[in-house]
């Protein structure tokens, strides 16, 4: 990572990464923080494995962006599946009920920003750290506690149905 004058320019593999538990099963990379930087916004990538997915979920007090850079798949909003695939953008009030949904055979990722911050949080709390180039572990499932972890991190509402 290169600082000068408040500028970041942040390599691929230089911010914290995580891997994520069932049912996703993929990674993430928090590129931005809100702590960090000072501002209302977090940004990173979440990569889903195929025939996995973010559970349904709000959030009670943050818009979400999610932006489609590779796979395909569909977004679950309030109940109806649509699809998506790279280059498309979903834009997420508060309180709107959400979840993605990796359908093909190809690991989907995906851009998130998230105003105010705060998905870093969740993200390092529920996974375990990731290094560049190491192989994806065997799925593993969420904390025992991963329904008080949302709660204090950015959820207003999550899916608790146990998930492969």
């Amino acid at each position: 990572m290169q600082i000068r004058d408040g500028v970041r320019v942040i390599g691929p593999e230089d911010a914290p990464s995580y891997w994520q538990p069932v049912p996703a099963n993929g990674f993430v990379r928090c590129i931005l923080s809100g702590k960090e930087l000072g501002t209302g916004f977090s940004m990173g990538t979440q990569t889903v494995a195929p025939g996995c997915m973010v559970r349904e979920h709000t959030h009670d007090r943050h818009e979400e962006v999610i932006h489609l850079t590779a796979g395909h798949g569909f977004a679950r909003i309030d109940g109806e599946d649509i699809p998506i695939a790279p280059g498309a953008t979903v834009f997420l009030p508060r309180n709107r009920k959400h979840g993605f949904v990796n359908g093909g055979t190809e690991p989907m990722t995906f851009v998130w920003f998230l105003a105010p911050g705060g998905l870093e949080d969740f993200f390092a709390a529920i996974g375990r750290p990731r290094e560049a180039g190491q192989p994806a572990p065997e799925p593993f499932p969420r904390p025992a506690d991963v329904a008080e972890i949302e709660r204090r991190t950015v959820f207003g509402w999550a899916d608790q149905t146990p998930k492969r």
